[in-house]
């Protein structure tokens, strides 16, 4: 993870801000969430300040905004020595130092008291913290700088007996309780690039371009779109590099029929069993953006504040980056706080058309159409065992 968390983790979601009457609103609430976003200079002073700070508040026509340092600076405006907008906001001062404390030594599990003793705050300041900075508790953390190093040491040949040490766990059995989180599937078989696994997938053209589906003997693990059918099975093999990767259209079938009820607008939702691995945080994006209502949106901050990390903005959307499976986690339902579309896995247009389509039918689906819902689950849940 890093460490510099003021310029990359928690850097604000500088889209609600880009209007002299939007900074001017976050000043006359001293809105901490756009530290970093903006700066604001007093003219009658000389000073320029964070939007958060303390100090009472200028008139409006005695102000200007600046979207750096610098620009403050060659403006003519120095430093307020309250809130000391060069430098990071305390809060960020503890976390760092937080951050420093975990990453000094990997294999060290610190507890919240000794690593709140290590930055002379409270448990339970820090805890409260790290979590709103950081987006994920310290235990959560160091959960994933573990992670980190399995994967490295896997990577780089390490048995896996010798990577759990390395890695910092204290015994392969709590290893393989946490591990799979962290590598979306076993040591084994992370070290092995998939072998001994058997993938199939299927693909079939649609209104969005061509679709690729791939499974598991336990669920999906890919759901793509792309132009070129032969570059997403191309993409597929690399990640499952060992894995015995078949095509075989007759499994996955039934799944590829719920994707085009999907984008005919026939169905409104998913009854696929998924097989994806993430870390704590990703999964807790995931599960959010699964409980985004069809036919409508959240941005960013709101999926943020969802799970209980508003100031994660960035975290989330690194998320919505790496979902491996399209529509099954709908990331399409996430916007900027405007309203604008930003980046998508698959192609703003195939965004832009997505969420067209679900304003179109939201609320068409009848009774009958959830009926055969459930017995297409059936039939899928069938379709995987077969597969096994």
């Amino acid at each position: 993870m890093n460490r510099t968390l003021y310029r990359t983790d928690i850097a604000p979601d500088a889209a609600g801000w880009t209007s002299d009457d939007e900074r001017w609103e976050a000043v006359t609430r001293r809105e901490p969430q756009a530290d970093g976003a903006f700066f604001y200079g007093v003219k009658t002073t000389g000073v320029f300040c964070r939007p958060s700070c303390a100090s009472r508040q200028p008139r409006r026509e005695n102000v200007a905004f600046f979207t750096d340092v610098a620009a403050a600076r060659a403006a003519g405006f120095r430093d307020c020595k309250r809130c000391q907008p060069g430098g990071l906001p305390r809060e960020l001062e503890i976390v760092n130092r937080a951050c420093a404390a975990l990453d000094a030594d990997p294999h060290q599990r610190l507890t919240l008291a000794q690593l709140s003793d290590a930055v002379h705050v409270s448990p339970f300041h820090l805890q409260r913290l790290f979590k709103r900075v950081v987006g994920v508790s310290p235990r959560q953390y160091q959960a994933a700088q573990r992670g980190a190093a399995l994967r490295d040491a896997l990577q780089s040949g390490s048995d896996v007996m010798r990577a759990t040490l390395d890695a910092g766990f204290g015994s392969p059995s709590r290893m393989y309780d946490s591990a799979s989180a962290e590598l979306g599937m076993a040591p084994s078989e992370f070290r092995r690039k998939g072998a001994g696994l058997t993938v199939r997938y299927a693909g079939a053209p649609t209104s969005l371009g061509f679709v690729l589906v791939a499974a598991t003997e336990k669920g999906i693990c890919k759901i793509g779109f792309g132009d070129d059918p032969g570059l997403l099975a191309d993409e597929l093999r690399s990640e499952f590099a060992n894995a015995d990767v078949r095509e075989d259209p007759e499994r996955l079938a039934p799944f590829i029929a719920q994707i085009d009820a999907y984008l005919r607008g026939s169905r409104q939702d998913f009854d696929l069993p998924l097989d994806i691995g993430a870390t704590a945080f990703r999964q807790r994006v995931w599960d959010a953006l699964r409980r985004i209502p069809y036919g409508e949106t959240r941005s960013y901050t709101q999926i943020a504040e969802a799970v209980g990390a508003p100031r994660a903005v960035r975290a989330v959307a690194s998320a919505c980056a790496t979902n491996p499976v399209a529509l099954a986690i709908p990331c399409h339902r996430v916007v900027q706080k405007g309203g604008a579309l930003a980046g998508y896995r698959w192609g703003l247009p195939r965004k832009a058309a997505l969420l067209d389509n679900e304003a179109q039918h939201a609320g068409d689906v009848s009774q009958h159409q959830s009926e055969r819902h459930k017995a297409d689950m059936t039939e899928t849940t069938t379709n995987l065992d077969h597969a096994a």
